[in-house]
């Protein structure tokens, strides 16, 4: 029965109404309801007729259930809500109860119904009585046991309907349960018709049969003479009974249709929070009529399915959202990168309980650098939500900045921290972001809390590459430890460095390690194509579904694309770090042998290394050591060493036991040329060696 819900009203005065003692004597019983407390008062008789004890009925009407049916219970609260709706004074029906023994009881209710001076209800006053007897015809019973059966049938279509429809997702989901055969046809219609509310007019998304759609009906205006139309204007069921019936209720639709033999049809306006939002039409081929139960059930299904078509369409209009904050947050194009080819993707998430927001913020970014050198940065904030996707499209830019802007990798990685950190918001980031110098392979690499890069080798093999890193974005800032090391990794020719998020790695029940075993295994025999390969990837990902979104970077380096001239690499060294200094000095011999001058490989490793350690040494800051290729009449390497000091280096003569003021005379000795520029505040000391093109090269 309809459970008002109680409220802080007060009772009428004369609440509740006190029974006739005839009435008892007939062993009737009385109730009355105040409709805007919500409580439902019984009498002692009352209490007999519904089987119940004193202490088993609180006042709550929904707690009857224990005695009526469910059908029962829908099909009274349905009778009384009409008779509330449509101005009625009162109210009479019989309905069922079962007993405390399990028995069925044929029980008979009136209800007269009070109205204040606006007319709405207020509350209803009547009487309940056993009525077995009155229906005790053994004719009677059998009318009433197949109706009984009809309405149990309809009304587990209704359930099993909108159980079906409980687990829709989208439009299209919604209207698979309906033309599902097991779903609707079980009510006996032949086909459906459902269209949509948009901009004022209602558009066809179910079409019914096959051959059965009518030129002109795709998109209608809500006051054309379409039966959706109708009830999508009048908010009124339409119950069509029979075929002269419908072509004389709507003339331009019914010759288009004749072919179907429709004998009858329902259309049922689809109605969310007081709005329309479509209309449904169902379609018999085999029926004369509806009766009321048919109707109340048809009526209690178009309620159904609007609930869950607004659903749906709030799921896709959320997704939409999604997806396109999530696209616009990432590049909208990846930028060809001469010597390279590559490959992105983007996989959504389906985090539980999001309701089609499916967005996060992990991201992926190319950024093309002078010199013949790119970046390539992967990262993942956390959370799967808006604000996260807001969080990467700040951080996505202000990194591509600093990187265009011409810091070392670390800076770069700290830098994005401090910016995180004064962000507001408590999110942090894990970033992984490599620059690349295609014409050596050299590629510098700084890790903030990401998990590593993997290398694919052209026979397939692939390998996990592990590199130190430091605290992630956001919070190496919080506590004061912004220094990243730069780990240093050759890219062969034809070698394919990947990254990626946890999301490509990680699995229920299996921790990181395995996940990336498992992924290794995946690559190596997968496609050669970066892009067959990222798809490869991807569908894998997709299959296993999760929670978490996968952002993927696949960079394949093409030697014989590269530039050969204009190279150009770049490392920073501080004071007290020999890690960085060990990584400059590989990073110069792999630079010299990939440019062609492995002769004097040895020479420019000694001389840059004397530079470095001079500006470590004689000066309070840190030293940048520069490597680039010079071309025009005569190729030349070029090694810099700045610092922030504007001494200039000073030759001096060393001992026989000396162990310094040899520096500049090896300098002198070993270069082609060399000399110091003025930069800022401080300096840079330059050398350069001839390196003749060689031969096939």
């Amino acid at each position: 029965m309809v459970d008002r819900g109680a409220s802080a009203l007060s009772l009428p005065d004369d609440w509740p109404a006190h029974p006739d003692p005839i009435l008892a004597l007939n062993h009737m019983g009385t109730f009355d309801w105040d409709l805007d407390t919500g409580v439902f008062h019984m009498d002692a008789q009352a209490h007999e007729v519904f089987d119940l004890r004193p202490e088993e009925y609180d006042g709550n009407p929904a707690t009857l259930a224990i005695r009526v049916p469910p059908p029962e219970a829908y099909r009274l609260d349905g009778l009384v809500s009409k008779a509330m709706k449509d101005g009625s004074e009162n109210y009479g029906v019989y309905f069922r109860i079962r007993c405390r023994d399990g028995a069925l009881r044929w029980t008979h209710t009136q209800g007269y119904i009070r109205r204040d001076e606006t007319g709405r209800p207020r509350r209803i006053i009547g009487i309940v009585r056993d009525a077995t007897d009155e229906l005790a015809e053994s004719e009677e019973r059998g009318e009433q046991s197949a109706e009984d059966e009809a309405r149990r049938r309809q009304t587990n279509v209704v359930q099993l309907t909108t159980a079906a429809l409980a687990h829709a997702r989208t439009v299209q989901d919604v209207i698979d349960v309906l033309k599902d055969t097991h779903g609707l046809s079980n009510l006996g219609a032949t086909s459906l018709v459902m269209g949509l509310v948009e901009a004022g007019r209602i558009r066809l998304v179910a079409e019914g049969p096959a051959g059965s759609f009518v030129p002109g009906t795709l998109v209608t205006r809500i006051d054309e003479q379409y039966p959706m139309s109708e009830v999508v204007r009048t908010l009124i069921p339409r119950f069509i009974e029979s075929p002269e019936e419908f072509a004389d209720s709507y003339p331009i639709l019914w010759p288009h249709i004749t072919d179907l033999n429709i004998t009858a049809a329902a259309y049922l306006p689809l109605i969310a929070q007081a709005r329309p939002i479509g209309a449904i039409g169902l379609l018999y081929s085999d029926r004369d009529g509806f009766s009321t139960e048919d109707r109340n059930v048809l009526v209690a299904l178009g309620s159904s399915i609007a609930q869950s078509l607004q659903r749906a369409m709030f799921y896709e209009q959320e997704k939409d959202l999604a997806t396109g904050l999530q696209q616009a947050m990432l590049p909208r194009t990846i930028p060809s990168v001469p010597g390279a080819d590559v490959a992105v993707r983007y996989r959504a998430g389906n985090a539980a309980g999001s309701l089609g927001r499916d967005i996060g913020g992990d991201w992926y970014d190319l950024i093309p650098l002078p010199g013949g050198r790119v970046g390539a940065v992967i990262g993942d904030v956390q959370g799967h939500d808006t604000h996260a996707a807001a969080v990467m499209g700040q951080l996505r830019i202000v990194l591509r900045a600093y990187a265009a802007e011409g810091h070392t990798p670390a800076t770069v990685m700290a830098r994005a921290s401090v910016f995180l950190h004064e962000l507001d918001t408590d999110r942090f980031a894990t970033c992984l972001y490599a620059e690349a110098d295609l014409s050596t392979g050299v590629m510098q690499v700084v890790r903030a809390g990401h998990i590593d890069p993997l290398i694919r080798e052209p026979s397939g093999a692939c390998r996990r590459v592990p590199v130190e890193g430091g605290l992630p974005l956001g919070l190496s800032a919080e506590f004061g430890r912004l220094e990243y090391p730069v780990g240093t990794i050759e890219l062969d020719s034809d070698h394919t460095l990947l990254l990626c998020t946890d999301g490509l790695v990680e699995q229920p029940g299996a921790d990181l390690d395995d996940g990336m075993q498992t992924l290794t295994a995946l690559i190596a025999t997968g496609p050669k194509d970066v892009r067959d390969l990222a798809d490869r990837l991807i569908d894998v990902a997709e299959d296993r579904g999760g929670d978490d979104d996968v952002a993927l970077l696949l960079l394949r380096r093409r030697v014989l694309d590269a530039p050969q001239a204009g190279g150009r690499l770049q490392q920073h060294v501080a004071p007290g770090d020999p890690e960085a200094l060990t990584a400059a000095r590989h990073m110069i011999r792999a630079a010299v042998r990939a440019w062609g001058a492995a002769d004097r490989a040895d020479e420019i490793e000694l001389v840059a290394d004397e530079l470095i350690t001079n500006a470590l040494m004689h000066t309070e800051g840190s030293a940048v050591v520069t490597l680039r290729v010079l071309t025009g009449s005569e190729r030349r390497l070029r090694v810099e060493v700045e610092d922030s000091s504007s001494a200039l280096p000073r030759r001096r003569e060393a001992g026989e036991s000396g162990v310094s003021g040899r520096g500049l005379l090896l300098v002198d000795l070993l270069t082609d040329v060399w000399g110091v520029e003025a930069r800022g505040g401080g300096k840079a000391v330059w050398c350069e060696f001839l390196a003749p093109e060689r031969p096939g090269r």
